[in-house]
Order: structure tokens, then C-alpha cells, then sequence
């Protein structure tokens, strides 16, 4: 990737820094920086799976066929077009909140208090007669959701230079990833643990085995567990502000909130934006269509709620720390580009595993090798991706192209997801499991593109 015009010349550059030690490597993790964000990724990572993954269990559970199941995932499309509103919430003030707690705060304030209440709408509201207030709240989640998602990576990528952007990115990975487990896993033991009478055996048909009130339950606890966030914010301080000038009007407002945050990213980078935004847009295309698939797939299976939360908690959750903090240090150790590319690899095979499993059948000791090898994958491609979007980035508008990079990096992969359901239906989950994995070779071309271009950490700009 060529220096941008706008950049120092050449001879300005600095030299690259020495590579830091596997100890110092290590302490970094241990800056309350890090674990800061840590917690804020917990609560960035709660709702995604509420309004997803858990929930298609829950509606398959219900007795809703996988068809509709994979429709209703479009709910995750409001992922997809927050760079619709990020300019808002880089720019414009809360009243009150903002002047008391800050830009950044106040934005991740107000929608996690929203998450919560949506989150105890979804929990009230019974699928089988309800539906469309589940689809509602769901939405409303999910709009919540994309909102804290804009305000906190803001905020993360201006909390630190971008030598610790690695770092962040793996402990933010770790508690996202936590929170997706437990909004899985725990999701699921909560709702086996609250079942006020003995549900039929593993195998039956959907619709059998739901009761709704298990499931208020579960999503209670979970509206509950935002709270994590809400301390986390209330209790940290507000990073410090970027300038912006102040508009003389509404049609200069509108020029440096909406145009000049996406004129910078193609003045910096050029004809190479395109390659930039083609891998964005597919880096994690396996992963996110398969996942839709994957909880009807364990119901379809046999598998019970304490089946996969068990398995998930433990082996999901180890995998998961591991994953994430190996592909944050190698990252600040041999480089983004690198292990972007070993995270796309791990992602695509993963998939393999899942269509043998489907040939396998029901087998405790096997879902947790797949799960295991899933977790690991995702987290090595999770913390060098977020790494790769933060180095992309121009802090002056840090909120709103980083919406637009992560918006991209969900678009295409959620709206063909949204078709999950009717494919397995059709050819089953095997071959539904085979051709996610293929879906991740173009992607493998597009890093390998990448790579012959100059390193993202020599054109961010600060």
C-alpha cells in the first residue's frame, strides 16, 4: 500500500521500532487500558447473539421452520448500515449527557440503556404468539446494539496509539467473546435450569420443547448482565477529544460529519481503496453465514440446551481466551498482515468440521472438538481483523469510518445469510457447511493482494 500524497515524504518516515519482547508483549495486557476494554467488550458483545445466533435457537426450539428462522436473521442487517448514523454519534451532542460525561461516553451510555430495555421486551414477549414484538425488540436490540458498537470503537481507537491497538483489540476480542458465550452457553443453561417441569427427551420434534417462561428468564439475566458495561463507562474517563472546528452552518456540518470522513479514506488511499473495502466486506463471510445455521443445526441434531451450553462454556471458553490472545500477540509481534491470513485459513476449515460432524451424528466428544476448533479460529481472525480496521483509520473521524469498515465487514455476509435457512432445507447441512468453507478462498486472494501493498500501520493517521 503506497504512502498516502498527504502523508511526510519518505525521508520523513521514522524507522520502524525495535520488536518488543514476549514479556513486554505480555504486561500489556495488564494496562487498565486493557482491561478496560476488556469489560466494554463484554458489553459490546452481549446483544449480537440475543438477536441471532441464541435466537434462532429459541425460535427453532419454538417450533419455527428454518426458512423463516433465516430470514428473521436480516434483523442483523442494522449491523450493516450503522455508517447510516455513525457521522451522528461522532458529532452530535447528547443534551446534558454529553456536556456530563463526554462525546464518547455519553453515546455508550444511552445505548446500553436501551439494550437493556429492548432486551426485557424480547424476554416478555412469547415467539409462538408474538412474534412480531420478538421481531421488534430484536430490532430495536440490534439498532441499540450497532450504536454502542460506533461509540466504542471510537473510543478504543482513541485510547491508544496504534502499536496497542493489537493489544486492545485481543482483550476487547476476549470480552466480546465471553459475552458471546455467555449469551449462548449461559443463555441456554439458564433457560434448562428454569424449566418448571421435565421437558421430552433429546430428539423430539421442535415445538415441543419450549416454554416460554425458561426463556423470560434467560433474557432477563441477560438485560441484567449489561450492567457490566453501564459500570465500566460510568467509572472510566473520557478519552481525550479531538478537535473538530466548529460548523458555520448546517451544509458544512453535513460536509465534515458525512462526505469529508469517507472523502479521507479514498484521498489517503486511492485506487487501493477498493481492494481495501473488498476484503472488509468478506473477511469474515464463512463465519457469519454458517453461524446462523448453527444452533437449529444442534437442536435438528439432538442436542440439548445443557448439551451445547456445557460444551460451549467450558471448551468455547478456553478456546476463545486462547484464540484471541494469540492472534493479538502475534499480531504485535510478526504483524496484522500475517495473521489476517491465518485467521481467514482457521475460519474456512473450521466450517469443514462442522459438515463432518453432520455426517457423524450425535456425539458429545466430537461437538466439542468442533466448537473447540471454531473458537480458537475466531478469535485469531477477530483480534487481527479489528487491528487491521484500526490501523485503516484516521482518527479525526475515528467513529464514523470505523462504522463504515465494520458495517462493510457484516453487509454482504448477513444479507446472504438471510438465506441460510432455505439452502440447508434444500440440499441439508452438509453440503450447507461445505460451501461456507469455500465462500473463504476468495478471501484468502484478496489478503494475499493486500500484502504486496505498504503496511496499514505506516498510514494511519493521527
Amino acid at each position: 500500500m503506497s504512502t498516502p500524497a498527504s502523508g511526510p515524504a519518505p525521508a520523513d518516515i521514522e524507522a520502524p521500532p525495535a520488536r518488543p519482547t514476549w514479556g513486554e508483549t505480555l504486561r500489556v495486557y495488564l494496562e487498565p487500558a486493557s482491561l478496560r476494554m476488556f469489560a466494554l467488550g463484554f458489553s459490546a458483545g452481549l446483544p449480537l447473539l440475543l438477536v441471532l445466533g441464541t435466537l434462532s435457537f429459541r425460535l427453532r426450539e419454538a417450533g419455527l421452520d428454518r426458512t423463516t428462522i433465516g430470514y428473521l436473521s436480516w434483523v442483523g442487517l442494522a449491523y450493516g448500515f450503522k455508517w447510516c448514523w455513525a457521522p451522528l454519534v461522532d458529532r452530535l451532542p447528547i443534551p446534558l449527557l454529553t456536556r456530563w460525561m463526554g462525546r464518547r461516553r455519553s453515546w455508550l451510555l444511552l445505548s446500553q440503556v436501551l439494550i437493556m430495555a429492548s432486551l426485557v421486551g424480547m424476554a416478555m414477549a412469547d415467539p409462538r404468539t408474538e412474534l412480531t414484538l420478538v421481531v421488534w425488540c430484536a430490532l430495536a436490540v440490534a439498532f441499540a446494539s450497532a450504536t454502542q458498537d460506533i461509540a466504542l470503537d471510537a473510543y478504543r481507537i482513541e485510547s491508544a496509539d496504534i502499536r496497542h491497538q493489537g493489544a486492545l483489540a485481543a482483550t476487547y476480542q476476549t470480552g466480546y467473546r465471553l459475552a458471546m458465550i455467555w449469551a449462548g452457553a449461559g443463555v441456554l443453561w439458564i433457560a434448562a435450569r428454569a424449566e418448571v417441569a421435565p421437558v421430552a427427551a433429546a430428539g423430539a420434534a421442535p415445538g415441543v420443547l419450549y416454554q416460554q417462561a425458561a426463556w423470560s428468564t434467560a433474557y432477563l439475566v441477560m438485560a441484567a448482565s449489561m450492567l457490566v458495561g453501564v459500570l465500566t463507562v460510568l467509572f472510566s474517563r473520557e478519552p481525550a477529544r479531538v478537535a473538530l472546528p466548529p460548523a458555520r452552518n448546517a451544509a458544512e456540518w453535513l460536509q465534515s460529519a458525512l462526505v469529508e470522513p469517507f472523502a479521507d479514506f479514498l484521498k489517503r488511499y486511492g485506487k487501493q481503496a477498493l481492494l481495501i473495502l473488498a476484503l472488509i466486506g468478506v473477511y469474515r463471510i464463512s463465519d457469519v453465514v454458517m453461524g446462523i445455521m448453527a444452533n437449529p443445526f444442534y437442536v435438528d441434531m439432538g442436542y440439548t440446551k445443557d448439551e451445547v451450553a456445557a460444551v460451549t462454556k467450558i471448551y468455547g471458553v478456553i478456546m476463545t481466551l486462547v484464540g484471541a490472545f494469540i492472534g493479538g500477540a502475534l499480531s504485535l509481534k510478526l504483524g496484522v498482515m500475517r495473521v489476517l491470513m491465518l485467521g481467514a485459513i482457521l475460519s474456512a476449515a473450521s466450517n469443514l468440521l462442522f459438515a463432518w460432524l453432520a455426517g457423524h451424528g450425535h456425539d458429545v466428544v466430537a461437538l466439542i472438538f468442533v466448537i473447540s476448533a471454531d473458537n480458537l479460529s475466531a478469535g485469531v481472525a477477530s483480534a487481527a481483523f479489528i487491528a487491521y480496521l484500526s490501523g485503516l483509520t484516521n482518527v479525526q473521524y475515528s467513529a464514523t469510518q470505523y462504522a463504515l469498515f465494520s458495517s462493510m465487514m457484516l453487509l454482504a455476509p448477513k444479507w446472504l445469510a438471510g438465506y441460510s435457512g432455505a439452502f440447508v432445507d434444500a440440499y441439508d447441512y452438509p453440503t450447507f457447511f461445505f460451501a461456507t468453507a469455500c465462500l473463504g478462498v476468495p478471501v484468502l486472494l484478496l489478503i494475499w493482494l493486500a500484502t504486496r501493498l505498504a503496511p496499514v500501520e505506516t498510514t494511519r493517521e493521527r
